[in-house]
């Protein structure tokens, strides 16, 4: 055992936000010379990624917010980011296929310049990983799966000298102990889940989890237009939602949400029927553009000052020409991990919450986890703080837990709002519709809360 690797945090999974963690450890100079393991058996982390250019993009991105961005740039990734693929939108337009409502919202409803940024997945994941590479971390990859993991009740260090051996401080409890795929064994201080949906590390933690399948499946896909895309749409179809986000260079992507078995159909139909079933959804497909309407009148009491977006028109979003990807299809759901931290694990990202991609808030969440879990970390060793007890990473779920929960909440409910087509309730959503595009104070409320603020629309 002796001879087994010694590290003060192992993070299992290396993808966006188990890397991001990394990233944000190896920017601050209390733990940037920290020994993290990442044990993921992806081999790009093993090699600098190149992006190559001049190809499609990939159909897997993240709309990043504002708040997001900040922490990208802190971390010391955007400008790698900036070099490569990525499409700023500063306009959203969400409507109803019912015609009742549509809502625009307009960067500068807020004072900013953007909304938003969609980056394509492996651009994030190279940036982030340049980032800890040329950092002063000690960082050492094993490519591996996690297989099992130990630890033992802690005890009195006393009679040990002065440097105790992995041994003596695994036997007494202040080590984890990671047995990998490939035979070896790892010992770190703490064990970070970043290790996806169905997570190991949460699994071997005795963690349990609440939530529930959604009926639905997301197809993914790139697709192309005659001009450039700047704005960000999303329609709310009977059977769920179509998005449509800039993604640069003329391309979308394409987010459609559906039932299991049309989604399967629409992947397996024909390039040309698909594109005419796109330009479809998002046109006069299954119901009217909006009209205009009296609503702005009937809420000028609430409306205070008139936003820029409340008096643009409804607009048609750019035809679709051609398919430039494959077409991706996955089950959606949401889970909730009852706890996001035990003694010497900590879970991120999806490993600790999945959320419904409608408002592509997802990727989101998981970077805001390890921006509050590396500050923990750096509080703990700044009071000299076994970095994997447990009243320490308690710290990082009381920060992290009531805002996920709450962004979970709202993405559930607008997820069930829009499942019903129902004259009553297609009444209530049209409203929604005219507050949220004409009452300015909502709106502003709303725009900042996508944008990674933490209070609520309507409730601060």
């Amino acid at each position: 055992m002796n001879d087994s690797p010694q590290h003060d945090i192992a993070i299992v999974g290396g993808g966006m936000v188990g890397i991001a963690l990394a990233a944000s450890l190896a920017s601050k100079p209390l733990t940037k010379h920290l020994s993290v393991a990442i044990i993921d058996n992806n081999p790009l982390l093993g090699r600098k990624n190149i992006i190559e250019k001049g190809h499609p993009p990939d159909p897997r991105v993240s709309t990043v917010t504002p708040a997001t961005i900040s922490f990208l740039k802190d971390i010391g990734a955007w400008r790698y980011i900036e070099e490569q693929r990525h499409a700023y939108f500063d306009k959203m337009q969400v409507w109803d296929y019912t015609g009742l409502g549509y809502t625009r919202y307009n960067a500068k409803d807020v004072d900013q310049d953007i909304l938003g940024c969609v980056v394509e997945n492996k651009v994030l994941q190279s940036s982030q990983l340049s980032c800890v590479q040329e950092s002063d971390l000690q960082k050492t990859v094993y490519p591996a799966r996690l297989n099992a993991m130990d630890m033992l009740p802690s005890s009195s260090l006393t009679g040990l000298g002065e440097v105790p051996s992995t041994t003596d401080l695994y036997m007494r409890g202040r080590l984890a102990k990671l047995e990998l795929s490939d035979g070896n064994s790892v010992y770190a201080k703490l064990v970070v889940g970043a290790d996806g949906s169905k997570s190991r590390v949460r699994e071997l933690a005795g963690i349990k989890t609440t939530g529930w399948n959604y009926s639905q499946n997301a197809i993914i896909c790139t697709v192309e237009h005659t001009v450039e895309n700047f704005t960000a749409w999303q329609r709310f179809l009977p059977n769920g939602p179509i998005a449509l986000l800039p993604i640069g260079d003329k391309f979308s992507n394409i987010v459609w949400t559906m039932d299991p078995t049309e989604a399967s159909e629409r992947k397996s139909m024909s390039e040309d029927g698909f594109i005419r079933a796109v330009n479809d959804a998002l046109d006069y497909g299954y119901g009217p553009h909006p009209g205009e309407t009296s609503s702005q009148g009937s809420l000028s009491w609430l409306t205070g000052d008139v936003t820029i977006s409340a008096k643009e028109r409804f607009e048609t979003p750019p035809k679709v020409v051609k398919l430039s990807s494959e077409r991706m299809m996955f089950p959606l759901s949401l889970r909730h991990a009852k706890d996001y931290v035990s003694k010497r694990v900590a879970l991120v990202g999806d490993s600790a919450h999945t959320v419904h991609p409608l408002a592509g808030q997802g990727v989101n969440l998981g970077f805001a986890d390890a921006s509050a879990l590396s500050k923990a970390i750096a509080e703990g060793i700044a009071l000299g703080t076994d970095i994997g007890e447990t009243n320490l990473l308690k710290r990082y779920e009381a920060e992290r837990k009531p805002a996920n929960i709450a962004m979970m909440a709202v993405l559930d409910g607008i997820q069930k709002m829009y499942a019903v087509n129902f004259g009553p309730l297609n009444a209530f959503r049209a409203a929604a519709f005219h507050g949220a595009h004409y009452i300015s104070p909502l709106k502003k409320r709303i725009i900042s809360y996508a944008s990674g603020e933490q209070s609520l629309p309507l409730f601060s």
